[in-house]
């Protein structure tokens, strides 16, 4: 059995296609979780030293993914809507203040930002429809934009944005740019320092293949003490360990956004799974994810009646690729495929499938010959 066929020996039949919502975890994740567990109910917290280390694994793993330049500009947080929080109640709004977004945007990217219509800033949302999607951003930012908040790959079409192009045109614009990257962060490479974004968040549940309740906040230094704090604790301190101590600041480093006590839990399966991305290199993930959509793609393509709501061109994509069936309500489709143990989403008016770069073969034939079944039905 080759390493990845071990790392996820799923439940026969099952057709696994839904990584850009909850993904499983990799055998090594649960392993850690299982000693974790058993650690914890044999020694308690003799040996909390050693989750610390763990911990400091986990944070250099994500600097890695991330091309963070230290550890230091990651925060560890409960998700990707705390940390877009961060960045929206942190930052000092002037009324008149305008945020760009566009208007494909999952909840957490729009709802943030147009909370702060009580501060009277504006969320201006912006078409991708069109040829140039990047242009159309740029040209909504005037004088009045104060940010620009993009999904690196939009959750339903799966369209890929160009970050490099919006992050050297937001800096010499002087418009922060924020990026939510959690349908990249585990797909395809990311480099924050390339594209030049002032902050960056994912969860660790979708492609980076671990739990929910763990993701990663990326804050760039010299914004790092812009962002005004609203949450305080112990651990957020620039002397944590000191409990007698009456002073205190905030810390220097981006811990300063982790108020409490650590999820540790998270911490021990997050760190597995990114070992195994990191094992295999994430430009051998993107080739074989990108094989993986490309064959479902085509397949589709095959099968009569069928409409592709994704991007046609591998550089406009990720690991999401969206269908509707002629003849077919969503909803019918989508209940039919999970009673063929196909897991799949309902998403952007379509049904959303999303392979990882492990998915075995048979789980593409066979789900594309489900459809056929279906289409000629």
């Amino acid at each position: 059995m080759s390493l990845l066929q071990d790392e996820f020996a799923h439940a026969d039949g099952l057709r696994y296609l839904n990584h850009a919502a909850v993904a499983p975890w990799p055998k090594r994740a649960t392993r850690a979780v299982q000693s974790f567990a058993e650690e914890n109910w044999r020694l308690g917290a003799r040996d909390y030293p050693d989750w610390l280390t763990v911990e400091r694994r986990l944070r250099e793993r994500l600097a890695k993914l991330l091309n963070a330049p230290t550890t230091a500009d990651l925060a560890l947080v409960k998700n990707t809507s705390e940390a877009l929080s961060f960045v929206a109640f942190g930052l000092d709004w002037r009324a008149g203040d305008q945020v760009v977004i566009s208007n494909q945007e999952f909840p957490s990217n729009r709802v943030v930002w147009e909370a702060l219509k009580r501060y009277d800033v504006d969320t201006v949302q912006v078409s991708l429809d069109g040829s140039d999607p990047e242009g159309a951003l740029l040209a909504a930012c005037g004088p009045r934009t104060r940010l620009l908040s993009v999904s690196a790959v939009q959750y339903a079409s799966g369209l890929r944005l160009d970050l490099q192009r919006l992050g050297k045109e937001c800096r010499r614009r002087g418009v922060l740019f924020c990026v939510d990257a959690i349908q990249q962060l585990g797909a395809l490479p990311f480099d924050a320092q390339a594209i030049d974004c002032a902050f960056a968040m994912a969860d660790g549940h979708k492609w980076m293949l671990g739990p929910e309740g763990l993701g990663v906040f990326y804050c760039r230094i010299d914004l790092r003490e812009q962002l005004k704090l609203h949450e305080y604790g112990w651990h957020m301190l620039e002397h944590p360990g000191d409990y007698e101590r009456a002073d205190w600041t905030p810390s220097r480093t981006a811990r300063r956004f982790e108020c409490g006590s650590p999820n540790m839990l998270g911490a021990m399966a997050l760190e597995a799974s990114l070992s195994l991305l990191e094992e295999v290199g994430m430009e051998q993930v993107a080739v074989a994810l990108g094989e993986r959509v490309q064959w479902l793609q085509e397949g589709l393509a095959k099968i009569p009646g069928t409409q592709l709501l994704s991007p046609l061109n591998p550089a406009r994509r990720a690991g999401i690729l969206s269908f509707r069936l002629d003849g077919w309500d969503n909803q019918t489709l989508f209940e039919q495929l999970r009673a063929k143990q196909v897991v799949c989403a309902q998403r952007g008016g379509g049904i959303r499938f999303s392979p990882h770069f492990y998915t075995e073969p048979r789980v593409i034939d066979e789900t594309l010959a489900l459809l056929r079944q279906m289409a000629d039905a």
